[in-house]
């Protein structure tokens, strides 16, 4: 947002006085790039899913959409509910948005068990697993008249409340590609409150929903790093300024049956960008005024 302005007319006044001057960018061969974050609500007895796969060459380059041969989850420890009820869930391409693929399923599929992410693409096979993560509800979310620079800021406040009986990790989704980790290490068991600032592009009469997430430590390293990077503003599937590792890799062997085979690993250099997570989350909402 406001920095990126200050980049660009920084930019336009040094070329006003200077040559332009051609750099060499680190070019790669094409790496897939996975967004399978699923946020689950477990009021829901359905679940809709989508996982957006594309494919991304240069250190600017943008990600263009990849047809996948097959995307599937299984989940080797659920019990069907019914005759036509499976231990695993196919996703498809969507018609109208090439790169999307869907599915819908049973919300306990996700809740309970090992959960398994298997991925055809040409001649590779990748694979990922989570454990669905719980997570605690927002208590409250109130627009501040606190300021962090300028004036022209605006403040909301966002409380929740620890659970005791766990180690807790989260992820905060503030809308607009802006994410916030955080660990429970100092505050377990306890209400916790704290300000987040949104700059200028933020004006009354917007809405904006927040996110709140459970997610495991690896999943919570992995949004460190890349919020590090990028400065606090990049979404967790976006080509970051270096390779960040996610936890979908190369398998040698790629069934996808549906039995949860585990594979080896292939090759430890040739993984997907992005990151296999499914979290329960929670929504709130508020008007800007």
């Amino acid at each position: 947002m406001k920095r990126y302005l200050l980049v660009v007319t920084g930019l336009f006044l040094l070329s006003s006085c200077q040559d332009v001057i051609e750099v060499d960018t680190p070019t790669e061969t094409p790496r897939l790039s996975v967004d399978a974050l699923l946020r689950i609500d477990e009021s829901k007895p359905m679940t809709d899913i989508t996982i957006r796969a594309g494919l991304t060459s240069s250190f600017f380059g943008d990600i263009e959409s990849a047809d996948l041969d097959d995307i599937r989850i299984v989940n080797p420890d659920y019990k069907p509910v019914g005759a036509k009820d499976q231990n695993f869930v196919v996703l498809t391409q969507s018609e109208s948005s090439p790169g999307r693929y869907e599915a819908s399923k049973n919300t306990s599929f996700f809740t309970d068990g090992r959960l398994e992410l298997s991925i055809v693409y040409g001649d590779k096979r990748y694979r990922a697993s989570t454990r669905y993560v719980p997570t605690v509800p927002i208590d409250t979310l109130i627009q501040g008249e606190g300021g962090l620079f300028t004036d022209d800021e605006t403040e909301v406040l966002v409380s929740f409340t620890d659970d005791p009986n766990r180690n807790d990790f989260y992820l905060f989704d503030f809308d607009y590609n802006e994410y916030l980790v955080t660990e429970d290490e100092f505050y377990q068991g306890q209400t916790f409150e704290f300000s987040y600032f949104y700059d200028e592009d933020v004006t009354p009469g917007m809405e904006i929903s927040v996110d709140l997430l459970g997610v495991d430590e690896g999943f919570y390293n992995y949004m460190n790093q890349l919020t590090v990077q990028a400065g606090g503003s990049q979404g967790p599937f976006q080509t970051p300024a270096a390779t960040v590792r996610g936890n979908i890799i190369r398998v040698s062997d790629g069934s996808v049956d549906g039995t949860g085979t585990t594979n080896a690993p292939s090759d430890k250099g040739d993984f997907v960008l992005g990151y296999f997570a499914v979290c329960q989350t929670f929504t709130e909402t508020i008007e800007i005024e």
